[in-house]
């Protein structure tokens, strides 16, 4: 098939571009619109991986005193499932939208360093490989997520399921910092004239403080990672009490990383929904500035909230008291973050496409998600809270109510820009619903089940009302939860084959990936048009004719 450029045609798929033909042209990419989509498929994956063990833990939880599942396999499948869904499907789902949408947002030809964009790829990917590889090698690891010292050591933890975990996650934070880096160099230096710092679309903008996020908040973890290694394998003792070590420097070191890497999973969802409200409302962001400047807030502010997830520690009450206020502070800025969307909608022409649906959805359950948070700042809560089924409902509420639905927001939002093709809307909205009532069903009773006392972590539970009965309750959502991310996958498949050609802007859209074919050519711009605004699209679209011809023929192409 011919190149549907050179004969003046514009490409309508991915498949009818010759530089994307082909296994190897994938393998050995560097242009950020590949590793983009290679980010985003694997993410993809291990989503469906990590609600797979969800589906499997629910059903171990479903009755009461239930042998579904030995100790030690649910240990092994809820250990595997925290890490896959932080660390192998939100992270590089991230990743992915910010490699493909950052060079074409900011007007640029690709990444500031394409090879190290590579490398980092595949850096998470043969790290996730290699993690899931444990399962053949003696055994998963089976320590929490988060693997709590002194259950890392040794003497505690039998198999090589603990060494996998750390030298995965220190192969994929090597890359995730490096792809940070990057993206922080090719936001300063290959934004097209005209676009300061003031101008960056939101989405640019809030990718370009998390990197900064993950730069200054991956090395605690790196570091940590590396003294568990040399604990297991060289006979330190930095984290073994009855050695001399300390089992709270680990938690210490891992929620310096972990509070930032709470922000880090939603910064980038924040980005997308500050792009899909503003153009599916047919109105300007309100607030530009306080939603920039809280980003920064909600940034600086992150590191000095780690405490709060070591309250029945037995720290100081000075310190408590200190961390307790800093955890009510940084609520703040991301409440402004909260009316600046509501002021957006407030009065708009709203249209709701599924991505509307999606971006409406976070709203809600985001801000029901923040808000158990906050009950963690007060002390006396989060002593009778801490390590229940309240903090699992919690901790999905934000990042799968909140991170989740809003990078689903951001998939129909840009599928047709990465795809040339329009997903279905009705299969759209269908999942939509499947979701929703789904994850609200399988997380809103867990705050009951912590309020009555039901520790997280635990394979079985005693036949006390009503936990069996609202464990059943969960699981059973649990199963319309599974069927809707499915139904995401089935929608790709079947709108990648079948879907809509979308056009340039199927939405009137205003910012500058909007300006070139969809899907984008491996150069991505013929020409960028003049950005003299934050909507540069809109601006060249109301322009008298005279000068919107004008315009395009000043817009610049790349050196």
């Amino acid at each position: 098939m011919s190149d549907p450029r050179a004969t003046g045609g514009v490409a309508t798929s991915l498949a009818q571009i010759p530089e994307y033909r082909g296994l190897l042209s994938w393998l050995s990419s560097i242009d950020h619109k590949q590793i983009g989509i290679l980010y985003i498929a694997s993410a993809v994956l291990f989503l469906l991986v990590g609600v797979a063990e969800a589906v499997l833990m629910r059903i171990q939880l479903m009755w009461p005193g239930n042998h579904f599942m030995s100790p030690g396999t649910y240990n092994q499948i809820f250990t595997m499932h925290g890490t896959t869904m932080v660390f192998l499907m939100a992270m590089p789902l991230l990743f992915g939208f910010s490699v493909y949408l950052v060079p074409l947002m900011i007007g640029a030809r690709d990444m500031a360093f394409p090879r190290l964009n590579a490398a980092g790829y595949w850096l998470y990917l043969f790290g996730a490989l290699m993690l899931y590889f444990s399962f053949m090698a003696g055994g998963a690891p089976a320590a929490g997520w988060f693997s709590y010292a002194p259950l890392t050591e040794g003497g505690y933890s039998f198999g090589p399921g603990i060494d996998y975990w750390a030298l995965s996650l220190l192969v994929m934070g090597a890359g995730s910092v490096a792809t940070a880096i990057n993206l922080v160099v090719t936001v300063l230096t290959l934004r097209t004239p005209g676009m300061s710092l003031r101008r960056l679309p939101l989405f640019v903008w809030m990718t370009f403080v998390n990197s900064f996020l993950v730069i200054l908040a991956l090395p605690a973890l790196n570091a940590a990672l590396v003294m568990i290694l040399a604990d297991r394998q060289l006979n330190t003792h930095f984290f073994a009490p009855e050695h001399g070590g300390s089992a709270l420097l680990w938690q210490n070191y891992f929620w310096v990383f972990g509070h930032p890497e709470v922000y880090i999973l939603v910064l980038p969802a924040f980005g997308v929904i500050s792009e899909v409200i503003p153009v599916f409302s047919r109105k300007v962001i309100y607030g530009y500035g306080f939603l920039a400047s809280s980003t920064v807030a909600i940034a600086f502010l992150s590191f000095g909230v780690w405490v709060h997830h070591m309250f029945a520690t037995g720290l100081s009450f000075a310190a408590l008291y200190v961390f307790a206020a800093s955890s009510m502070l940084i609520a703040v800025p991301t409440g402004i973050k909260i009316f600046n969307w509501i002021a957006t909608m407030w009065g708009g022409s709203i249209r709701f496409t599924t991505a509307m649906m999606f971006a409406t959805a976070f709203l809600i359950q985001f801000t029901a998600g923040g808000l158990s948070g906050v009950t963690f700042a007060a002390i006396p809560i989060d002593w009778q809270l801490t390590d229940s089924y309240f903090v699992v409902a919690h901790i999905h509420y934000v990042l799968l109510g909140g991170t989740l639905f809003g990078m689903f927001a951001g998939i129909y939002y840009w599928f047709p820009k990465i795809t040339g093709r329009l997903l279905s809307e009705r299969l759209g909205r269908l999942q939509f619903w499947l979701l929703v009532i789904g994850f609200n069903g399988t997380f809103a009773g867990m705050h009951v089940l912590g309020v009555l006392g039901m520790p997280r972590r635990a394979y079985t539970y005693p036949d006390r009302p009503p936990l069996g009965l609202l464990h059943l309750i969960s699981s059973s959502f649990a199963i319309l939860l599974a069927l809707g991310l499915v139904l995401l996958v089935v929608n790709v498949i079947v709108s990648l084959r079948r879907g809509a050609v979308a056009g340039d802007d199927p939405w009137g859209g205003w910012t500058l990936e909007w300006a070139t074919t969809s899907p984008p050519p491996p150069d991505n711009f013929e020409r960028v048009p003049p950005v003299r605004s934050r909507r540069p699209l809109w601006d060249l679209a109301h322009a008298p004719p005279a000068v919107r011809d004008a315009g395009r023929a000043e817009g610049g192409g790349h050196d």
